[in-house]
């Protein structure tokens, strides 16, 4: 690939580039990522990433389940997805380009850290002979680089042990991929000397790194050309890079000022939701409170407790916590108390995938608990998204008085995406139905939305009785009568059913009807949005349902169905979404059902709805 001529390598401008870093779990890949990404969000490219890390704190270096990896994708047009595939991989070492190979475009660029190809690698990964050597790797533009041997003679007389300096690889190949992007490496050498102040010699060395890496690209002839990717055209407005996981919690924080109530956010730390109390940990000045419980449970029924007492109750876990979690969420319903549960997602069952994606929670959420226990629910599409959907998740469940869960993933909790910041004098207040004055006060007297008031512990004449066992309607007396107990389940329906009577029309990006309708919710956006717009791009009648709310639907969503000649529901799942669908409109709803721990691929999309699209071009060819 070398030059040879001594020519400076020619420009070539890119509407998009999707990387993939790839390395062992202590190789550095997911910081080498987020600031690269971090890099490009400020230079003003659309951004869209994919974190994939092993569950293990630290899996055997060098093995192939210890590998983790960083996709992300950057643009110069808007983007919705980190891409269907690579089209440059980072392989630190011989497991991560085993595992990641496979994904990379047909003659896309391998960057490989050639140092790190020694037979005991090549062992852990399964291989027979180096693939630098045997040529398998002939259908791509490969470039051999010793990162080890590059930051030891850059290193050389710093002070640090071999082992603190082979830690700044990752640092070496950024600094390549920046020049290779035309970035500018001044504000990433400030941003690097910020994240280690606290140890200056490891801040320096990784400094030094950066900038050889950057200096190798720019003084050896390894590259046929660089490439730029212009700022893409956004919104005008204030933007910052975003996880689903910041944006939940800074609604969170939103949310309570809106409401003009404290909260307590009670959790039990759990993948991939720990980030979330993590964040919010020093946010005492916004009026959020944070208490790690020493389980689920404890967390769930703290929550409760502080709705109980006037303050906004949530607690966050995933999904093997959810489930511990349900016998509060019950007596939430039972008592008909305001309780927030974020649920982040994982793949399952039981431990499971604990850093795999999946959407299997949404039957959890809907009937995990005993008896008639109706809770909303609702998912976010994005990870910017995740800013307002927790807000409108506080606003319903402090309105209706009761339980909601949010359905998060892991795909949004950890993936990044431009966010414009919002004015927040737009943003309409939160208005719980609080109760002070005794006079005619009845704890079970009702709204024409069926909730009940909101009576805070300790003021004078709103004394009632709370706890599990059914209540009298209106006066809130213990009561076993049956006619009663009936009367209570089927209001307690009516109130989660009511809440439909609020919520805006769904609504179908793309033509009303037609061949095909996606539907889909949750982090499964990105992927059908761009499958759907490009088969409209094709010229075939395609559109998307993407759902934010789950219990109870839109009032309009049967009548869009009927509207369209298939209907293919998208999850990641067995088909949860699918079946609640075809039992409450009768609709013959088609699954595309991926349980991978992996999102969709756009080209996945596009290949299950094909045959649907050629079968209605032959009926009607018949016809």
């Amino acid at each position: 690939m070398a030059q040879g001529n001594g020519s400076e390598p020619d420009v070539e401008q890119l509407d998009s580039v999707v990387i993939r870093f790839a390395g062992d779990s202590g190789d550095g890949m997911q910081l080498t990522g987020t600031e690269f990404t971090r890099t490009a969000a400020l230079f003003g490219n659309d951004i869209a990433t994919f974190p994939d890390f092993p569950a293990e704190i630290r899996a055997p270096a060098g093995s192939l389940a210890g590998v983790s990896g960083f996709q992300l994708q950057f643009s110069s047009n808007e983007i919705f997805t980190a891409g269907d595939a690579p089209d440059v991989l980072v392989a630190m070492n011989p497991a991560a380009l085993r595992t990641n190979l496979s994904d990379l475009v047909d003659g896309g660029l391998l960057i490989v850290d050639s140092g790190a190809f020694k037979k005991k690698n090549l062992d852990l990964a399964g291989y027979k002979s180096s693939p630098l050597e045997d040529g398998s790797l002939s259908g791509y533009r490969t470039v051999e680089i010793d990162f080890g041997k590059q930051v030891s003679t850059a290193l050389a007389g710093s002070g640090l042990s071999n082992k603190d300096v082979q830690r700044t690889r990752n640092f070496f190949a950024l600094g390549v991929l920046f020049w290779l992007y035309g970035r500018d490496p001044a504000p990433e050498i400030d941003a690097i000397r910020k994240k280690f102040a606290r140890k200056t010699d490891v801040a320096e060395a990784n400094v030094t790194a950066f900038q050889t890496g950057y200096n190798y690209g720019e003084t050896v002839e390894l590259f046929d050309a660089t490439y730029s990717v212009p700022p893409a055209t956004l919104a005008p407005g204030t933007y910052r890079n975003i996880t689903g996981n910041e944006a939940t919690a800074l609604g969170i924080c939103a949310a309570t000022q809106l409401c003009g109530l404290k909260t307590l956010f009670a959790s039990y730390p759990i993948t991939p939701a720990s980030d979330i109390l993590h964040f919010l940990a020093d946010r005492t000045r916004w009026g959020v409170t944070t208490f790690q419980a020493e389980d689920e449970i404890a967390a769930v029924t703290a929550a409760l407790g502080a709705a109980f007492g006037g303050s906004v109750g949530m607690t966050s876990t995933s999904g093997p916590g959810f489930a511990l979690k349900q016998e509060g969420i019950g007596l939430a319903v039972a008592a008909e108390l305001p309780l927030v549960v974020i649920d982040v997602q994982r793949a399952g069952p039981s431990t499971g995938m604990p850093t795999k994606n999946e959407q299997t929670d949404l039957f959890q959420a809907m009937l995990g608990r005993n008896g008639e226990s109706p809770i909303a629910v609702v998912a976010p599409a994005t990870p910017a998204e995740c800013f307002d959907m927790i807000i409108e998740t506080v606003r319903l469940a402090l309105e209706h008085m009761c339980p909601v869960a949010f359905l998060s993933d892991g795909g949004l909790a950890n993936g990044a995406e431009p966010w414009a910041l919002p004015d927040p004098s737009r943003i309409e207040k939160i208005h719980p139905p609080l109760v002070t004055d005794p006079e005619g006060f009845q704890p079970y007297g009702r709204d024409e939305n069926f909730v009940r008031p909101w009576a805070v512990p300790g003021v004078p004449g709103l004394e009632h009785r709370i706890g599990g066992i059914e209540k009298e309607d209106v006066t809130g007396n213990v009561s076993y009568d049956p006619l009663n107990h009936e009367h209570m389940v089927r209001t307690r329906q009516a109130k989660i059913d009511r809440i439909a009577h609020r919520l805006p029309p769904a609504e179908v990006e793309g033509p009303d009807s037609g061949e095909v309708l996606l539907v889909g919710w949750g982090g499964t956006y990105g992927p059908l949005h761009q499958a759907a717009a490009r088969l409209r791009g094709e010229g075939h009648a395609v559109g998307l349902l993407h759902l934010r709310y789950l219990n109870p639907l839109q009032m309009n969503v049967g009548e869009i169905l009927a509207r369209w000649r298939h209907v293919v529901v998208a999850e990641l799942n067995r088909g949860q979404l699918r079946t609640i669908l075809r039992d409450r409109f009768l609709v013959d709803a088609k699954g595309l059902n991926k349980i991978q721990g992996k999102p969709f691929k756009v080209s996945e999309v596009m290949e299950a709805v094909r045959p649907l699209l050629e079968g209605s071009a032959a009926e009607e060819m018949r016809a």
